[in-house]
């Protein structure tokens, strides 16, 4: 865990409020929400080198530099929270340059860390959303997040990055609004969720709903389902990183104490090293953020969700857009196939496109701990059209 210095810039979070009644895809009304965001760098006179990044499922929209604390995080905004989680990829001369380029990252619409979620308070009730949260869709996501760039007055960014999960809203956003964006970069991602992402989302599902504790949603006044959120982390941290690298980090992991069962005895580094991360998980995320979210991805469908017909058809209307798609060789969560599926359909419809594979044995989470497998090419991608390469 890297920890502040004098060196690592401290950053305020910021709020884009919206007063306003917003719809959501699925009919819903919110009375109004807000957004915590952050940015770094400087936007031009002219508007145009904004970078919009998307984070990763559990991500927040701390991507870089040191934060203390976040308003309307109370109780989650742990120590695993306060260093950016892309603090080696964001910053002057790093990959998203902030000498030539206006970073902004906000948290999703339905999060925990500061934006309007299910453990805010209903201005209609006094008391927490819990259930009454409405589903949301990525769509959602991805317009709540236009509505912020309207108000910083950016009509259209240089780039959208997106991380995994956050690849998908990158794919949404250049496709629901094509003359907002010019750079797509989906990092990990894909084009279409998969029946094995399906069985493993509806795992945690599972895992969550069943803890007696989580109550339909409305735990707020009471015990936490701690143990229903911890094994739906183990369920999904299994693909986030190579079976090598879990391996060697549970040769180095202390054995938990043996209070989570009353039968079975903890003998191995690697069930010690699961628990460990499902423990640590359940001090800085709210349940009923990750179902909403887990849900937006389960039903996540491209061509619904920007009323198109077809992708074919989606794309006449990309032929300005430029992307940059990532795989990760040991990926299991987004296995390379996707990306490969991701550009076939880009390259058919005529679009400027590359594709890198890199070649890591960290898995998914490489994305989060290898700057010198991405910056590169990240570096190259974002200065076509600014006077670099």
């Amino acid at each position: 865990m890297l920890l502040p210095n004098d060196h690592m810039a401290r950053v305020t979070t910021q709020f884009f409020d919206h007063p306003h009644p917003f719809t959501l895809r699925g009919g819903d009304v919110l009375p109004g929400f807000r957004l915590a965001y952050e940015t770094h760098g400087t936007l031009n006179a002219q508007g145009t080198n904004a970078v919009l990044l998307f984070h990763a499922l559990t991500g927040s929209h701390h991507v870089a530099g040191y934060t203390d604390s976040v308003e309307g995080a109370e109780g989650l905004w742990n120590e695993e929270c306060r260093v950016g989680w892309w603090d080696e990829f964001v910053g002057p001369g790093l990959a998203l340059d902030t000498n030539r380029f206006f970073v902004i990252c906000a948290n999703y619409i339905g999060g925990c860390y500061g934006s309007t979620g299910p453990a805010t308070l209903n201005p209609e009730t006094g008391v927490p959303w819990g259930r009454r949260f409405p589903r949301i869709k990525i769509a959602d996501i991805v317009e709540t997040q236009a509505l912020l760039l309207d108000h910083l007055g950016i009509e259209t960014l240089h780039a959208a990055v997106g991380n995994s999960v956050g690849g998908l809203l990158s794919l949404t956003l250049a496709i629901l609004y094509p003359d907002r964006v010019k750079t797509v970069v989906p990092v990990a991602s894909s084009v279409r969720t998969t029946a094995l992402q399906r069985i493993t989302t509806l795992e945690q599902i599972y895992a969550i709903e069943n803890d007696p504790n989580f109550r339909g949603g409305d735990y707020y006044d009471g015990p936490k389902p701690d143990a229903g959120l911890a094994l739906a982390r183990m369920i999904s941290h299994k693909t986030f990183i190579s079976l090598r690298t879990l391996e060697a980090r549970a040769s180095d992991e202390l054995r938990l104490p043996e209070d989570h069962f009353s039968w079975y005895r903890i003998e191995h580094p690697v069930e010690s090293y699961m628990l460990h991360q499902g423990r640590k998980f359940v001090q800085r995320f709210d349940a009923n953020t990750y179902l909403r979210i887990l849900e937006a991805w389960q039903r996540w469908d491209l061509l619904s969700e920007t009323g198109v017909s077809s992708l074919e058809t989606a794309l006449t209307r990309c032929q300005h857009q430029n992307y940059l798609v990532f795989s990760i060789s040991t990926d299991v969560c987004f296995y390379p196939e996707q990306q490969a599926r991701l550009v076939d359909v880009l390259k058919g419809a005529g679009l400027n496109c590359i594709h890198i594979t890199v070649h890591s044995d960290k898995g998914h989470d490489s994305f989060l701990l290898e700057p010198e497998l991405f910056t590169p090419h990240l570096s190259y991608m974002l200065g076509v059209g600014m006077g670099g390469g």
